[in-house]
């Protein structure tokens, strides 16, 4: 019987607020166990009831920065203030175990991960099946004023314009339907020869001349 252990898929998927990114990645979580999501570093204050290693590593700003001039990370960003970032050593081992990487971040930190895993990743883009239906969407917390859902519309039209960067583009008109579109992307990318590393040694067993 042939042992089996193919390379890690390290999959992105990115899209504007408001398509449905964040429930499908808990749904993807939830079905397949092999799937992990990447834990950022942050430079942000620890909330209530978050853990270390599982919500985020928590770092100060000094401990940060040296992470990032010793080149720690696939991907980095400055935000609200903080310091963000996805570390390098944490996704590669993952993949060379066989684990599934899923990151969920936006068209920019993907740039940086393309770059740095020079293509080696499937990025999924979801669209909203319309803008009229994004803005109800976002409009559906009462506590935002006008000014704050126009700049999150605004936001989601910016992040829209960079669909094209993607392998995979899906509209998502309905959720179930989406997740399991992914869920096909997935097995397909998964069978791909350069991640099926235990073949090379197999047909060498097979001694073909």
């Amino acid at each position: 019987m042939v042992k089996i252990k193919n390379e890690g898929v390290l999959l992105v998927i990115s899209s504007p607020s408001g398509t449905g990114k964040t429930t499908i990645c808990k749904k993807l979580l939830e079905y397949d166990k092999n799937i992990h999501l990447s834990v950022s570093v942050t430079t942000r204050k620890k909330r209530i009831n978050e853990l270390e290693g599982i919500d985020y590593y928590f770092r100060t700003k000094k401990e940060f920065l040296n992470l990032k001039n010793e080149n720690s990370f696939i991907e980095n960003a400055f935000v609200f203030n903080n310091y963000y970032g996805t570390l390098k050593s944490e996704v590669l081992e993952r993949l060379e175990n066989g684990i599934d990487v899923l990151i969920d971040i936006d068209w920019q930190g993907t740039r940086q991960i393309t770059k740095e895993m020079k293509g080696n990743l499937i990025k999924i883009f979801l669209l909203p099946p319309s803008i009229k239906e994004l803005k109800k969407r976002l409009s559906k917390r009462n506590s935002d004023s006008i000014k704050e859902i126009n700049l999150r519309m605004s936001k989601a039209l910016k992040e829209i314009k960079h669909y094209d960067e993607y392998d995979y583009v899906l509209v998502n008109n309905d959720l179930d339907n989406t997740f399991q579109q992914i869920i096909k992307i997935l097995e397909t990318e998964r069978l791909k020869l350069s991640r099926q590393n235990y073949l090379f040694d197999f047909v060498k067993k097979l001694n073909l001349s």
